[in-house]
């Protein structure tokens, strides 16, 4: 588990991030969520020092709030926003004070209802794009409002960035677009072309089995070493066939951007000639599923608090709630990490639960009825869906209390 470190925080040493936590937020009643933002923007300055001068896309499904996408995006080094719901990218990119006038929406969109909106307003037609991977994905758009009634509709063409091998019997990584090779992406790009109401605007190719994965996960160093190992090998693949497909496709029509990577991968995927930005997110609150790797250290800059409610035995003491799981495949490493005081651990026969959680080891001889435990959570953007607000964090006293997308009134699927 990595924790913050010595580093200084408003002047002085943070030894002791417990009650530098504790101090700043003791008038609130747990549980709440906290947003320290000196570490948000030292995992900022962090990603775009790793990028090397190209542009980051910041993916909202792993921040989840407008008022530190509008921070980052301020920022020299960020441009444009990953969305994750097409309902979410015109919210974004609508009203008086649009977050951004760049928004990609990472996957495609069967929303007939956000669909329409996006064919009836001409400007967040030119500010979003949306994602394709098949001819079916424009018919259904069409279906909505036909090209004539509409203006161009932008879209990206979403490349697979798997691994396969043995002829296509072995698959690494996650399952998302049929279109993996050449072939695949020029046919689509010409379908776009010869259908009146599209324009081509880029290709994005996500490399989640090494943007997204732990190489050196803790206390699994065979693991760390398998997983490197497939990691080189497919990077070598991917950067090959990136560039092909991304020099097909601009054969057939310019290309505004070609989009890549992830947190875990920002310095390999922004150096390959054929990409254009990297996507990133998650390395902004730095979660729990983001100590394992080499090349970078963040800093947790995302927690929530819950209180002490009981002491059934000595050695064990109970919170309230604590059952912030995480989503990805079934198992312990999607639950929250009690992380302040240090020392605690949920036990295996309970795990974290929706309404209490039980926790033992020697931190609890520090902890009485009534004061709190702070968890980290496993992903990034996913604890904004508990709370309303991110009360944040700047120095050793609360700045601002931000709304996050829940507080705003909206849950985007």
């Amino acid at each position: 588990m990595t924790l913050p470190d010595s580093r200084t925080v408003s002047g002085h040493a943070a030894d002791d991030p417990r009650r530098r936590l504790d101090r700043a937020t003791a008038h609130l009643d747990p549980p709440f969520a906290l947003l320290d933002l000196d570490a948000l923007d030292a995992n900022a300055e962090d990603l775009v020092r790793r990028a090397g001068g190209t542009p980051i896309r910041v993916a909202s499904k792993s921040v989840r709030c407008r008022s530190v996408l509008r921070r980052v995006l301020a920022r020299p080094g960020f441009a444009g926003i990953l969305g994750y719901s097409l309902a979410e990218a015109l919210w974004l990119a609508g009203g008086e004070d649009p977050v951004s006038r760049d928004v990609v929406v990472a996957y495609p969109s069967v929303d007939r209802s956000a669909l329409s909106r996006l064919a009836a307003d001409e400007t967040l037609a030119a500010w979003v794009t949306v994602m394709v991977d098949s001819v079916g994905h424009l018919d259904l758009i069409d279906s909505v409002t036909p090209p004539g009634r509409r203006p161009p509709i932008r879209v990206c063409l979403d490349v697979d960035a798997s691994l396969r091998a043995a002829g296509g019997r072995i698959h690494v990584g996650v399952r998302r677009s049929p279109v993996h090779g050449r072939d695949d992406a020029v046919a689509l790009a010409r379908a776009v072309l010869d259908r009146p109401g599209f324009t081509l605007a880029g290709v994005m190719a996500y490399e989640a089995q090494i943007a997204g994965v732990q190489d050196a996960p803790p206390r699994r160093p065979l693991r760390g070493a398998a997983v490197r190992s497939m990691q080189a090998l497919s990077a070598r693949e991917l950067a090959g066939r990136r560039a092909g497909v991304v020099s097909a496709v601009a054969a057939v029509a310019p290309l505004e951007f070609v989009n890549g990577g992830g947190t875990g991968s920002v310095e390999r995927t922004s150096a390959e000639g054929a990409v254009t930005e990297v996507a990133a997110g998650s390395g902004l609150y730095s979660p729990v599923l983001f100590d394992g790797y080499r090349a970078f250290r963040g800093r947790p800059a995302t927690f929530f608090a819950t209180p002490v409610t009981r002491i059934p035995v000595p050695g064990v003491v109970t919170v309230a709630g604590g059952g912030w799981i995480a989503s990805g495949p079934p198992g312990p490493d999607r639950l929250p990490v009690p992380t302040y005081p240090p020392g605690l651990r949920w036990l295996a026969a309970e795990g974290t639960g929706e309404v209490q959680t039980p926790l033992r080891g020697p931190g609890t001889a520090e902890l009485s009825i009534g004061d709190r435990v702070w968890f980290r959570h496993a992903k990034a953007g996913e604890i904004c869906e508990h709370v309303d607000v991110l009360h944040a964090l700047a120095g050793d006293s609360l700045a601002d209390a931000f709304p996050t997308y829940r507080g705003e009134g909206h849950a985007f699927s």
